[in-house]
């Protein structure tokens, strides 16, 4: 995403649709291995370690971006960032889009909260499949049932993309939480036991070419897609993308010893998905309010120093904010870290009502497209 948001990798947005992938997987197993070992899923445990672990940062993120743009955007942008918190707040940004008909492709520039449409998905989603897992993971059939859904949800998400991505405006299809269930109950079908005991079977050499194939596959298409405009995203593209990094998720997680499992689990990679959430959430914001005061370093090098600046705000969120609510640590423990999370949603909810619209074609100087 890093590099498509800079105009450097034109598929990148599929990289999107392997975060949803990954979630749908991790969050099911935790909630399998929860109702298997206990019986039964504490939900609102679940509700909870779930917000400790993604709220904190998105508050400070969209606060932080709230008074920059403030600061430094163009009229347009702080329009629409004061039209946007709202809807960030309430977790449903991406249905926001949709009814303002807003594309992803042609209007992102003016909207620093714009990549926050997905972060949307996976809250509706965290709120939906837990309540469905708890109920039908109950009895000896429990996994098999929970199979049963994903795979009968992704198929019938497929369903809906195809027809809703025929229309002329395909925000709906791109940013609806039920077309774009697809890939994270694709996810979630990898984790479930029947697939889980299959891909046990495949010997490692085999999984090994499996992956080596699936990924190749997978940075083709994040090279050649041509984003809304790809004959084929919307009628099975996004879908087989999905199936393609699931397959390659549970045999890596599953397949013991391959080479490829070896490589995700690497020190680097392990670095960069532990920053991943809130490397996400800063460098579009960055981007758009950075990148055009850097022109004079070109193309690659306000590219370099935008990715740096998102580094670095991404490692100091993890360290100051993320990690000590997680882990109960520090000035987070007891309801510390509850009422730290608190005061600063309260102070976006203080600048949203204070800062005043702005009126198109005045005050701030509209700093023009990325492009």
């Amino acid at each position: 995403m890093l590099l498509f948001h800079a105009g450097h990798l034109r598929g990148g947005f599929l990289g999107v649709d392997l975060f949803f992938v990954l979630s749908g997987y991790l969050i099911t197993g935790l909630l399998l291995g929860e109702a298997m070992g206990r019986g039964r899923i504490a939900l609102a445990v679940f509700w909870s370690r779930r917000a400790r672990r993604l709220l904190p940062a998105l508050v400070c993120v969209v606060v932080v971006t709230g008074a920059a743009t403030w600061a430094w955007g163009s009229t347009a942008q702080l329009r629409f960032a004061l039209d946007d918190m709202p809807w960030v707040g309430a977790q449903a940004v991406n249905w926001h889009y949709i009814a303002e008909q807003v594309g992803y492709w042609n209007a992102s520039d003016t909207r620093v909260f714009a990549h926050l449409w997905s972060i949307g998905v996976e809250w509706q989603f965290y709120l939906v499949w837990p309540l469905v897992v708890a109920v039908a993971a109950r009895g000896r059939c429990g996994e098999p049932l929970v199979a049963s859904l994903a795979g009968v949800g992704a198929l019938v998400s497929l369903a809906l993309t195809v027809s809703l991505g025929a229309a002329v405006d395909t925000t709906r299809a791109y940013e609806g939480t039920d077309t774009r269930g697809a890939a994270l109950l694709l996810g979630a079908l990898a984790a479930t036991a029947p697939v889980c005991d299959l891909a046990r079977r495949v010997p490692r050499r085999a999984a090994d070419l499996v992956c080596l194939v699936l990924g190749c596959g997978l940075l083709a298409a994040w090279t050649v897609t041509e984003g809304e405009t790809a004959p084929l995203l919307f009628r099975g593209g996004l879908f087989l993308h999905s199936l393609a990094a699931a397959v390659m998720i549970v045999l890596m997680a599953r397949v013991p010893g391959t080479r490829a499992a070896r490589i995700a689990g690497g020190r680097l990679p392990q670095r960069l998905g532990e920053l991943s959430y809130s490397l996400y959430l800063w460098h579009w914001p960055v981007y758009l309010l950075l990148l055009p005061r850097l022109s004079g370093l070109g193309d690659r090098g306000a590219t370099v120093v935008a990715i740096g600046v998102s580094l670095v705000a991404a490692a100091v969120t993890k360290r100051f904010v993320e990690d000590p609510v997680r882990f109960r640590a520090g000035w987070a423990r007891g309801r510390r870290g509850v009422i730290a999370t608190a005061a600063a949603a309260l102070a976006g909810v203080v600048l949203w009502a204070a800062v005043p619209e702005p009126v198109p074609g005045a005050g701030t100087v509209d700093i023009g497209r990325l492009e």
